[in-house]
Order: structure tokens, then C-alpha cells, then sequence
């Protein structure tokens, strides 16, 4: 498997997010969140990391890092390496705990500051379907949920993480409990709508910003040599047709449609597509499929719906 592409340059800022490995779960309890967020604190100490915001899910977890070193790889490595040694020994296994390496993306704050955090935060509530409403009645869970650092920037925790840097803050009011109410205001406005994905923006599938920070990112992987070149622009061609097909599909009430759309048409695995919808595998997406085009052999109406949807998906590329 290709490597993740790397963009690294001091004072660089990032989205970084790993699953466990197959989907299993990476903090089985509570002790196993709180042993990885002490070798958080650690690897803040050692890499002069600054956490912005973070997000503990059961097989996954969500950072938005900072970097004033420039030194993600190495600081990330040692963090999942660090963390996958405690957690076998506590749990008497071996062999690894996350799948692959992390992913991450380059986002400029000042842009996408706000956003990012809040998307990061909802995690805990929001929906498998992704273009799903949150339900209003899970604000209250969410205020609740100790793993991540979202009572944090609400003002519900009287002590945060000394690593944890609150200064984004900054970005919901020009005081701390200004902004703090701004944030819960935010938030709770989230409940009730579906969450915009940030990430169908996407420049190149690597940078949240403008075209200044994509053409800083493009420079340094030139340099690289012309593999991850490649690669980034390849990134970029998957990135633009998936957030095509998205918007083609914002108004479509047939499930059936909007499924075959995202699979055949924006080349989204069937298996995230399954989970998402509450499938046991990815059999069942390929079943509604099937019996998708095979109605549509004799439905002229459904027939003309699905051309017209992959012409209208190739022209917006």
C-alpha cells in the first residue's frame, strides 16, 4: 500500500485522524483514554505539539495539531507506537492496534478554524448517514462526553488539559467567556441539521485552505520528487468528483439513487457506505444496487434519472 502523502513545514496546522486496526476498537475503556491522552501529554512535551482540539471515538480518534516544529511523522509515529505498547501489554495481545498510518490534512485556521473544531466535536453524536439531521435531543449527551475537548471550549470543564491549547478560542469572541458562549450558541445550533462536511472541500484532498497554502503544499512535494506529485493530483481528481456527486444528490429522495450515486459514480467503498447505513457488510449496498439497474431496464424514468446524474457527474468535475 502507498504511503500517506506528507506536507510538513514548520508552524503547519492539521486535521489528524486514525481508525483501529480492521475497525476494532483502539480504547476499550476508560483507562485506555485516559493512558492515551497522558501519552498525548507526553508527546506535546517531547515534539512541541499544540493540540487545538481533539475527539476519542471507541475505533478511532479525531486532533487538530499545530506544529511549530514542523515534525508531524515523527512526533505522530512515536505517539501511536508509544500508545499501541501500552495497550498491548495492559491487554496481553500483540501485533498492531491502528490501521495503517494516520491521515492528515493541511488546513489553514484562520479559514476553517471554527468549522473544524466544531465538526470535530459532534463525532460523539452525530449520525451514521452522514447527510442525516443530529437529533435535537442529544445535545445534552454531547455536553456530557468527557473524550474530547469539547466542555473544554464550552466552559464545562473548570480544568482543562494543561497541553490542551485553548487559545482558537479566540475565534467564537474577543474574550474567554464571550467566546465561550458563542461556541455553545454554535453548537447547539448544530442539532436539528444535517453537519456540512468540511472535507468536500478539500483542495488536491490534502489542503483545507485557500490557494496560497495549496501552492505552498504543492512546492514542497515537488521537491519531494514526482511520485507524491502524482499522487497529489490524483488525490485532488477523487476529492472533486466525490464533492460533485454530493451536491448532485442534496436534493434526491430516493436512498436507493443516492447510494448507487456515491458508489458507482463517486467511487466511495461499499463496505463505508454499508456501515454508514447500518449494514452488516458491504453485500448489501452491492444488493440495492443490483436490484437498482436491474429496475431501471424496464423503468425508463429511473433509467433517464441515472444517465442524467452520471452525465451532470462527469460535466462538474
Amino acid at each position: 500500500m502507498a504511503r500517506p502523502i506528507r506536507v510538513e513545514f514548520p508552524g503547519a496546522v492539521y486535521h489528524v485522524m486514525a481508525r483501529g486496526n480492521e475497525r476494532r476498537e483502539v480504547f476499550r475503556d476508560d483507562q485506555d483514554r485516559r493512558r492515551f491522552l497522558e501519552t498525548l501529554a507526553e508527546a506535546v512535551q517531547q515534539f512541541g505539539l499544540r493540540v487545538q482540539a481533539y475527539c476519542l471515538m471507541p475505533n478511532h480518534y479525531h486532533m487538530v495539531l499545530g506544529t511549530p516544529r514542523g515534525n508531524l511523522s515523527r512526533a505522530m509515529g512515536w505517539l501511536q507506537a508509544t500508545y499501541t505498547a501500552r495497550f498491548n501489554a495492559r491487554h496481553r495481545r500483540r501485533g498492531h492496534l491502528f490501521q495503517g498510518r494516520f491521515k492528515a490534512q493541511l488546513v489553514e485556521a484562520d479559514e476553517y478554524a471554527r468549522w473544524l473544531v466544531e465538526y470535530v466535536h459532534l463525532n460523539p453524536v452525530r449520525p451514521r448517514q452522514k447527510d442525516a439531521s443530529l437529533a435535537p435531543e442529544r445535545g445534552e449527551e454531547l455536553k456530557r462526553y468527557e473524550w474530547s475537548s469539547h466542555r473544554d471550549y464550552g466552559g464545562w470543564r473548570r480544568n482543562p488539559p494543561v497541553w490542551l491549547c485553548l487559545d482558537w478560542l479566540a475565534y467564537w469572541g474577543r474574550t474567554r467567556r464571550e467566546a465561550q458562549r458563542e461556541y455553545r450558541h454554535a453548537m447547539g445550533s448544530a442539532f436539528g441539521h444535517a453537519v456540512n462536511n468540511p472535507w468536500l472541500g478539500l483542495r488536491r484532498g490534502l489542503v483545507l485552505g485557500g490557494e496560497a497554502l495549496s501552492r505552498k503544499a504543492e512546492a514542497l512535494l515537488e521537491k519531494k520528487g514526482g511520485l507524491d506529485a502524482g499522487r497529489w493530483t490524483e488525490a485532488e481528481d477523487t476529492v472533486r468528483v466525490r464533492a460533485a456527486v454530493h451536491r448532485l444528490i442534496a436534493t434526491e429522495a430516493d436512498k436507493r439513487i443516492k447510494t448507487w450515486a456515491r458508489l458507482k459514480l463517486g467511487g466511495e467503498r461499499g463496505v463505508d457506505l454499508a456501515r454508514e447505513q447500518g449494514y452488516r457488510d458491504g453485500s448489501g449496498i452491492t444488493q440495492m444496487v443490483r436490484r437498482l439497474e436491474a429496475a431501471s431496464r424496464t423503468d425508463k424514468k429511473l433509467r433517464r434519472r441515472l444517465d442524467d446524474l452520471a452525465k451532470l457527474s462527469r460535466i462538474k468535475r
